[in-house]
């Protein structure tokens, strides 16, 4: 009898432990960032190339909102992101945003731009995309994870990021309120 007891109280433990862990992880998730302290996001210097556009800058961007995706093609929670952003991209391109994916290889074989190519049309991705080989604007943002997103202020601010599937409402709602239509 006490062997069960034990074992139900180590097991009870786990689940509450688990329970806070989850919760912290998915609290840690999203970062917004008040405007009064908000810092200067990183430019997109330093790609390897770029696909459907000419490079692009932050200062040409000044007065857009901007939504930075970093992702790379073989991420699978990378690919279960993407009809999302594709979705902001159809939704609030017209009203001001520019989305901007960053493909930042995690894998030799994610080099190969025949291979980028093809998957940019599988998945449709029709906005701007930085190819970012040698992780320059990776380090820029000092990023960590696949996929990323950050959204970038009208005055070129990085005030949002999320890590890793889910959030969309709130990701969105953030990017409507950047627009003025909250």
């Amino acid at each position: 009898m006490t062997t069960l007891r034990i074992a139900a109280v180590v097991a009870a433990l786990g689940v509450a432990l688990i329970g806070l862990w989850t919760k912290a992880w998915t609290t840690a998730q999203a970062q917004d960032t008040a405007s009064a302290s908000a810092v200067p996001a990183p430019d997109f210097s330093g790609a390897d190339r770029w696909y459907n556009a000419e490079p692009l800058s932050l200062g040409a961007l000044r007065g857009k909102v901007v939504l930075v995706e970093f992702w790379t093609r073989e991420c699978i929670n990378c690919i279960h992101v993407l009809p999302h952003t594709k979705a902001l991209y159809d939704q609030y391109g017209k009203d001001g945003l520019v989305v901007v994916g960053v493909h930042t290889p995690e894998y030799a074989e994610e080099h190969e731009p025949a291979a980028l190519q093809a998957a940019l049309r599988t998945y449709q991705v029709t906005w701007p995309v930085a190819v970012d080989n040698e992780s320059r604007i990776w380090n820029a943002y000092g990023n960590q994870f696949w996929p990323a997103i950050y959204l970038i202020d009208r005055d070129g601010r990085l005030v949002y990021r999320h890590y890793g599937e889910g959030n969309y409402a709130q990701t969105e709602q953030r990017i409507r309120q950047l627009l003025g239509k909250a």
